[in-house]
């Protein structure tokens, strides 16, 4: 048996399906076997015709009264059919099935599954799936229902499921350890999949759904932490001068650092003056003071001899990173230079060389950084910006630009507990959480589309007083070229029809880094009021003059984004302001307003973004360099990931490098599951 068969040699699957299965990204018999559904019709109980509830879903089990009877409107053919129970009489309808006429027999028992209307105490039910009593193959069981793709229905794609899972089924190899199955009960790996597609009861669904999600779980934490044991087991660290005390620069800053800020520094001080070298996620809101953190470890890498590199998503980051590091750090006699793209050749060389002689101490950059000619004399730290923009590879391309550098990994985007150790299961995490008093709340107000002119005025008395706006465009969907369609209509919008009278600027993706760049330091510098843009401006730039957001069709981002988004302003001295316009008037919707109305605390946020939203839609995983999860939910699966951690922890404390017998299996599943995906 072949796993990775193509999925067109599949009996039943055929030319034309196999392009629909490869759109919903099902293209070998693997795909197709772990193509999990994502919930279940029960249609396994019947209920009495008079039980059933306006609404509802339900089987009903009825003899036929009356041969079908066809009722003719000038565009369509209604027929119509009576059956009865013990407890009354119900009317079945088709539209166009004439072909029916002839497929029910008078005084014959059969079943039928759809929605009950019961107006007045007639009941009917509008073409429903129907079977012969004694067969089962529409009915009289729990049936799966699946993601789809158009013109792949649930009974086509059951079906090749089902002749998928007859080759496969007892053929499966084992993809755990014996004594894991046993020690947690969970069932075998033919079984689980048998019964997440079909299962006879949902206590069998509920049992394979545990054992496939805690292997997802599990096999993730493992290979993070068996990368995590193979830094800390084969490779030493930099062990940093302990003569070197942060507090030196701590005492020069003109501001006083908060607890969660000192607190996070004195774990960043023990790791570097450990042996083992330090690899170390830094999690604060937006305005916390993540880069005074790096300031004061850059500090302390280079008073104890070694070069530092920071890099940063954006050229204008960049910059503004180095503006704010020579402040502080040129009265202490270290050496801070800029490296972006847009460079003159000439400059370049200039600073490549000093940095390969030593004569910088502090370079930052962007992806330049991570190119072949750049060369340091001795790298000792890495602080990488915006993790998520970045991932592990060019972590590790530029960490190899040093001896085992220590690296230091900062973000923005508050990510719940449970999530942080899934996507950084191989770091160590600090989390900053307390701002600074002297950061501003921004007010924020959720409004409908009604709300406009009133808004609009708002923002002109806000620009009279001096200030300046951000404008966000929604996200059209996943498609560029309508994204930038629909910001350039706004723009157009707000420039010649609400603001002619202001600056107005547009922003996005599309553009070029040194357009957006100049567009951004324009506004930086007051001379744009208005700036209409995609979400590229969520990456930390601060424009303190900048104090008004309104965010159009906010029900289509997640809550996490928004509160990135509102991050922006509130950077100043001024009272400043978030609005959300939003349509749709579902429980959801508003449950999200509520929550960005009431609270300014990221963590928050995030974890009733994840509740709301579940992991999928938080932000594709696939962007960290992780397997997408097919059937975990990081939210409510929670128990089981604690599960799988702790089962992970031990295994690997007791076999660190997986060489046991009993563990081959699960090297064969980290390789399996993270091939091309991770770099372990």
């Amino acid at each position: 048996m072949d796993l990775n068969k193509d999925v067109k040699y599949v009996k039943g699957v055929g030319p034309n399906r196999v392009k629909l299965l490869n759109k919903i990204g099902i293209f070998t018999l693997k795909d197709l076997i772990t193509y999990y559904p994502r919930t279940y019709e029960d249609r396994s109980k019947p209920k009495k015709i008079y039980e059933s509830i306006n609404g509802q879903e339900v089987l009903i089990e009825g003899i036929v009264v009356s041969r079908i009877s066809e009722v003719k409107t000038p565009h369509k053919t209604m027929q119509k059919l009576v059956i009865r129970d013990d407890t009354g009489t119900a009317t079945i309808m088709w539209f166009n099935q004439s072909y029916l006429k002839s497929r029910f027999i008078v005084g014959k028992s059969y079943r039928f599954y759809g929605k009950i209307n019961n107006q007045y105490g007639k009941i009917s039910m509008m073409s429903p799936v129907f079977d012969d009593i004694e067969k089962f193959q529409n009915t009289g069981k729990i049936v799966p229902i699946y993601p789809l793709t158009f013109s792949l229905s649930q009974n086509i794609l059951r079906k090749i499921i089902e002749v998928g899972l007859e080759e496969v089924i007892g053929e499966l190899q084992e993809t755990l350890p014996d004594y894991i199955i046993k020690d947690y009960r969970l069932q075998e790996i033919n079984q689980a999949i048998k019964n997440i597609h079909f299962p006879k009861e949902f206590k069998d669904f509920e049992e394979a759904r545990k054992r496939l999600a805690f292997e997802e779980l599990f096999s993730v934490q493992l290979a993070l932490l068996e990368l995590k044991n193979s830094y800390l087991v084969e490779e030493k660290g930099i062990q940093f001068d302990k003569n070197v005390k942060m507090s030196d620069i701590i005492n020069k800053l003109p501001f006083k650092l908060t607890k969660a800020q000192l607190r996070v520094l004195e774990e960043i001080d023990n790791n570097m003056e450990a042996k083992k070298f330090m690899n170390r996620l830094l999690q604060g809101d937006v305005g916390s003071g993540k880069t005074v953190i790096a300031m004061c470890t850059a500090y302390k890498a280079v008073k104890s001899g070694y070069q530092v590199a920071i890099m940063a998503p954006t050229a204008i980051l960049a910059t503004q990173h180095l503006e704010n590091f020579k402040k502080m750090l040129d009265m202490l006699d270290i050496k801070c230079e800029l490296l972006i793209s847009g460079m003159t050749k000439k400059k370049k060389e200039e600073i490549l060389e000093k940095l390969k002689t030593g004569q910088i101490d502090i370079l930052i950059g962007t992806h330049a950084l991570i190119e072949e000619k750049v060369e340091f004399k001795n790298l000792g730290l890495v602080v990488t910006d915006e993790q998520h923009r970045f991932g592990v590879k060019q972590r590790t391309k530029i960490a190899e630009k040093g001896q085992n550098p220590d690296i230091l990994v900062m973000t923005a985007t508050p990510i719940p507990r449970t999530l942080a150790l899934i996507l950084y299961g191989d770091l160590d995490i600090s989390i900053i959480d307390e701002l600074p008093p002297n950061r501003k709340k921004v007010e924020t107000f959720a409004v409908g589309k009604n709300m406009t002119d009133r808004v609009n005025a708002f923002i002109e008395k806000q620009i009279q007083q001096g200030r300046q706006a951000y404008i966000v465009c929604p996200l059209v969907e996943e498609n560029e070229e309508l994204d930038l369609k629909s910001v350039e209509e706004l723009y157009e919008t707000y420039a010649k029809q609400v603001f002619p009278q202001y600056r107005v600027e547009c922003i996005h993706g599309k553009m070029k880094p040194k357009d957006k760049d100049f567009i951004m330091q324009e506004f930086k510098e007051g001379k744009i009021n208005i700036l209409i843009s995609t979400t590229v401006i969520e990456v930390g730039v601060d424009v303190p003059n900048s104090n008004i957001m309104v965010i159009e069709n906010s029900e289509r981002f997640g809550l996490a984004q928004l509160h990135q988004l509102r991050g922006r302003v509130g950077r100043g001295e001024y009272e400043s302001y978030c609005i959300l316009k939003f349509e749709g008037k579902s429980d959801t919707v508003k449950e999200r307003m509520k929550v960005m109305c009431s609270t300014n605390d990221g963590f928050v946020i995030s974890e009733k973004d994840l509740e709301l939203r579940g992991a999928g839609d938080f932000f594709g995983t696939m962007q960290h360099g992780l397997p997408e999860f097919k059937i975990a939910n990081l939210f409510e699966d929670v128990p089981i990931l604690k599960l799988a951690q702790a089962v992970a922890n031990k295994v690997i404390y007791e076999d660190p490098k997986l060489q046991k017998e009993e563990n081959i299996r699960l090297k064969d599943l980290i390789k399996d599951k993270f091939s091309n995906r991770i770099e372990i």
